[in-house]
């Protein structure tokens, strides 16, 4: 079934997304499906709808207000809240109230720097209401994180919360934020507030202002804007990827083809269909979050889970399954961390007997490659199909799945299967040529990329076409590397530029390099990503000091790994950094960090051709076992 739907895409791509537009309501149907005339892709270019409408107005004008649309679960507050339809509608309105009146409308931005709350989706929901853009910024970010997106975006408003909660602390959001605001050169009108019982944020006269408070006048005055129309390739939201310095990537994405690709791929891939419920175990920071906690299952009018929590620690390894069992989860979407989090507290799955998951039907996993133990060990304690998904912030939705809406493919371990309509995936080597089944090389998609992918990045035309389109013409570079074998099933391998995934996240090993070469005493240094049993990878950073530093060593490394927790956040999880006498380097100057990351990992290594001294590689592999690293000798 699956292969005929494939080919059908493959035969006719314009008439293939053409009747997947049915799924979508318009304020006025597309006449044209694709163009390229401007030399950027467009889908549904005359097309008109709002995306707000579609998620949310369409099921309560079908009915569906008392159903669930979203389920609050946060047992570091200990809340559950069922929000229906109706009330969903409700807020969302007078949000969208409070927003227009601070001035907000069509085509201006709002930051959203809020934790994993309803508000957050409200805020959202609301943007989209008025044809605002939003962009949300997960809130672990530091001050310089978020204040290159303000400068970036030009938000006219930011909406915020006082805290996120930790299961061991309360992070104060309103400080961060205000740092931001100072380091930024752009100001925006206003701050609206989230005020939170455990944190309560002190407010800034004339510029900060009490969301409830905001809200509660807008119910007063019966503040309710309509659905704003807007084009289809009209941006939705902006949302960044990794990187500290520089012009950040802020990856837009439209309204029309992401409604269209996010209620294909919501139904086809996932199995999920309205009334059923859905959680995506993720942030609404990240991609993830965006499109199969927000605006995916609430499209089709599924409902979906807000999860304030985390897989282990709030209270034990059983937080899954207790949420899975309470809410009748139909399927479940995280990353593999979360799993291997689990397993590392419950090897024997034994907290699973506890619940009944009579009702749960699949596990999907992506963010990072998933190994065969974490697959052995959820199938075998779930008793349900195991799905990894491989795709990017960029791409939006899937680019390779196995789809169970439409039939379960054979499972290969290591394997995401196959690509789905709109992705003609190839393996390109170094001098473009196509790879044959079983060939290393670069991931690549032909183009055009299917509705729902980046038409381009926030204001950067320019740097869309060098990140993306230059180095293979024709194609997409996913910047990832694997091969295709016989079945045309995808391995994803590695990452081919020195981004690094820790726990999900993909995070800069150059923005962290050019953070620790900012530290007076550095000289130069390396950071790359070494192999983690929880978290898949962790940065691992190599610092050389500057000759006649004269305080302890200990004492600068401990700073090195400030430093970068301050620029980066948390997130970035940098915690091993060894100081080393010098760096291995090609004759050229260039740092040999494969060679490095080979070393670290205890691979099989040969001597690079092009080293300027091959002693350096002993000094490297001494000071790497000393970190715990290391245990093979090069090949």
């Amino acid at each position: 079934m699956f292969q005929q739907i494939y080919q059908n895409w493959k035969e006719d791509p314009s008439a293939f997304w053409g009747e997947q537009a049915h799924r979508v309501d318009w304020v006025e149907a597309p006449k044209t499906i694709f163009d390229d005339s401007t030399g950027l892709d467009r889908w549904y270019p005359d097309g008109v709808l709002n995306t707000c409408f579609n998620c949310v107005d369409r099921h309560v004008n079908a009915g569906r207000a008392d159903q669930a649309a979203f389920i609050y679960d946060s047992p570091v507050t200990t809340q559950k809240v069922r929000i229906s339809y109706g009330e969903l509608l409700d807020r969302v309105q007078l949000v969208a109230g409070m927003m227009a009146d601070h001035g907000v409308g069509h085509g201006d931005r709002v930051i959203i720097y809020m934790p994993m709350i309803p508000e957050t989706a409200i805020a959202a929901l609301a943007c989209a209401r008025l044809g605002a853009v939003h962009s949300i910024v997960f809130g672990g970010f530091a001050p310089a994180e978020l204040a290159t997106r303000i400068d970036d975006a030009q938000p006219k408003l930011i909406l915020s919360a006082s805290c996120g909660i930790e299961p061991s602390r309360v992070v104060a959001y309103k400080p961060l934020l205000d740092g931001a605001i100072e380091l930024a050169q752009h100001k925006p009108d206003a701050c609206i507030i989230f005020q939170r019982d455990v944190e309560q944020a002190s407010m800034i006269e004339g510029r900060d202002h009490d969301w409830m408070a905001l809200e509660a006048d807008a119910r007063d005055r019966n503040l309710r804007p309509d659905c704003v129309p807007v084009k289809a390739t009209d941006p939705l939201y902006i949302l960044y990827t990794s990187g500290t310095t520089g012009i950040p990537k802020g990856v837009v994405r439209d309204n029309g083809g992401h409604m269209v690709a996010l209620t294909w791929a919501i139904e086809n891939v996932y199995d999920i269909h309205p009334g059923e419920v859905f959680w995506s175990a993720s942030d609404m920071g990240w991609v993830v979050g965006h499109s199969f906690i927000l605006y995916g299952p609430l499209a089709i009018g599924a409902t979906s889970i807000i999860y304030e929590g985390k897989p282990v620690g709030t209270p034990d390894a059983g937080a899954f399954w207790r949420v899975i069992s309470e809410h009748r989860v139909k399927a479940l979407f995280t990353a593999p961390t979360a799993f291997r989090a689990i397993k590392k507290e419950d090897p024997e799955g034994e907290l699973v007997k506890q619940y009944d998951l009579t009702h749960f039907k699949a596990l999907f996993l992506a963010g990072e490659r998933v190994d065969p133990d974490t697959i052995d060990w959820a199938e075998g304690n779930l008793k349900v199909p195991v799905i990894d998904n491989w795709w990017q912030t960029e791409t939006g939705w899937p680019i390779c799945s196995n789809p169970l809406g439409v039939e379960l493919l054979p499972v290969k371990k290591g394997s995401p299967t196959l690509p789905m309509p709109g992705y003609d995936v190839r393996i390109l080597g170094e001098a473009q040529d196509e790879k044959a089944a079983g060939e290393f090389g670069t991931i690549v998609v032909k183009l055009p990329l299917p509705p729902g992918c980046l038409p381009t990045l926030w204001h950067n035309d320019e740097g869309f076409r060098n990140s993306y389109l230059t180095e293979f013409p024709g194609y997409y570079n996913t910047g990832d590397a694997g091969y295709l074998d016989e079945d045309g099933y995808l391995f994803v391998m590695s990452r081919t530029d020195d981004i690094i995934n820790v726990a999900g996240h993909r995070l800069s090993t150059g923005g962290m390099e050019e953070i620790l070469s900012g530290h007076h005493d550095v000289a130069e240094c390396a950071v790359l990503g070494v192999r983690d049993a929880l978290k898949g990878e962790l940065p691992l950073g190599l610092v050389v000091l500057n000759d006649g530093v004269d305080r302890p060593t200990e004492e600068v490394l401990q700073e090195c790994i400030q430093l970068v927790r301050a620029e980066m956040g948390p997130v970035a999880a940098f915690k091993l950094v060894a100081a080393v006498k010098r760096l291995p380097k090609t004759r050229s100057g260039k740092i040999l960090r494969g060679t490095i990351r080979s070393i670290a990992n205890g691979d099989s290594w040969k001597m690079p051709a092009t080293i300027d001294d091959p002693t350096v590689l002993d000094e490297m592999e001494s000071a790497l076992q000393d970190m715990g690293y290391a245990q093979n000798h090069a090949a």
